[in-house]
């Protein structure tokens, strides 16, 4: 996962903070692909718990809470902001860009062949609005207007309500059994959208809090890792555990995912660092990396299987170190990467770009 740098007029100096969250959010995302999308999630699940099954569960349990944050931090900018074409242009091109970019060198390495399935998800930016991140992403960016005329509009007790509301139906009420509940992205991202703007909203009620974010984020860690290592001890135990062992964060409305998210989005708000350009540069380009390193199925085979070949290391006692670089190493570069990108194509484009919005008095 992912949102997009959001640039908003400041009447002072904005304070990295929410940046510095979200890198450490995107590297919690590849920290998750490591675990989840190598091959390795059947051998945590099926081989007798060690250290090691203990090491990758943590490393790879904050994906989904990843992605309510990065839409937490989108819908907390967004909500007192303008959705413009240009906007919406740059996110747009950059997805397309690295679909076509990512499936042409697949193609021209062989390691792909032609097929019309590859040509219409490599062409289409929006392939799915069900569970997949980019597309669904895109649909809540265009959604975000029509939010804003409904978040602005709420009294606080009507904001409140909607935001109880919708955690328990959408969140609490999926883990009841025999509840029936449709997961899908876009809904959920439009909660999250309304969690977000109640905390933009009503910051003064949060103001407690200004001075212990660090509590809220040990607390909103904390929170989370006991959800996952609770059933671990327990199937260790012998106890009877139904279900996979992240269930309570396994997916971005899991209860705890939200609880910790929340958590964790308002401590790292409350934590003050000052402006940091570096911190801002690199944020800047945590989508590329998302777009980059998640692409497609064959991104995932070749980079977690052939590349970085998790699954072989699974047994040895240099895994962890083996995953901690693989993550850092994959972000450095896929930083490098859209950097590279932004200063050849994209600036170059959206110049022309500029001129033809002037031309028809869009911005």
């Amino acid at each position: 996962m992912m949102a997009v740098q959001q640039n908003i007029t400041p009447t002072k100096e904005r304070d990295s903070n929410l940046e510095l969250f979200r890198i450490i959010m995107m590297l919690s995302i590849v920290a998750h692909h490591y675990v989840v999308n190598s091959g390795l999630s059947p051998l945590v699940a099926e081989t007798p718990y060690e250290w090691r099954n203990y090491f990758l569960l943590l490393f790879g349990m904050w994906g989904k809470i990843g992605i309510n944050c990065f839409v937490l931090i989108t819908g907390y900018f967004m909500c007192k902001s303008d959705i413009t074409v240009r906007k919406f242009l740059m996110l747009l091109f950059e997805v397309v860009f690295y679909n076509i970019a990512c499936y042409s060198i697949f193609l021209l390495t062989n390691y792909e062949s032609v097929s019309l399935k590859g040509l219409y998800y490599a062409l289409n930016p929006i392939s799915s609005i069900t569970d997949g991140f980019t597309s669904c992403f895109l649909v809540y960016y265009l959604l975000i207007p029509f939010l804003n005329v409904l978040v602005n509009n709420l009294s606080s007790r009507q904001h409140t309500i909607l935001v109880i509301l919708c955690i328990f139906f959408f969140s609490l009420m999926d883990h009841v059994p025999g509840f029936k509940f449709r997961f899908n992205y876009v809904g959920w991202f439009c909660v999250l959208h309304v969690i977000a703007s109640y905390i933009r909203f009503y910051q003064k009620g949060f103001k407690l809090f200004s001075s212990r974010g660090i509590y809220l984020v040990l607390l909103g860690m904390t929170i989370a890792i006991l959800g996952v290592m609770l059933p671990a001890w327990g199937r260790n135990l012998g106890l009877p555990f139904d279900g996979w062992i992240y269930r309570w964060v396994s997916d971005s409305n899991a209860f705890l995912a939200v609880i910790s998210s929340i958590l964790l989005f308002v401590g790292f708000k409350n934590i003050h660092i000052g402006q940091s350009k570096i911190i801002n540069t690199i944020a800047s380009s945590t989508f590329g990396v998302l777009l980059i390193h998640a692409n497609s199925n064959t991104m995932r085979r070749w980079l977690w299987g052939d590349v970085c070949q998790n699954v072989e290391w699974f047994n040895s006692p240099w895994m962890p170190l083996h995953a901690i670089g693989c993550v850092l190493a994959i972000y450095v570069a896929c930083i490098i990467i859209d950097k590279i990108r932004i200063c050849l194509i994209e600036k170059p484009t959206f110049v022309v770009v500029d001129k033809i919005l002037a031309k028809y008095g869009k911005r």
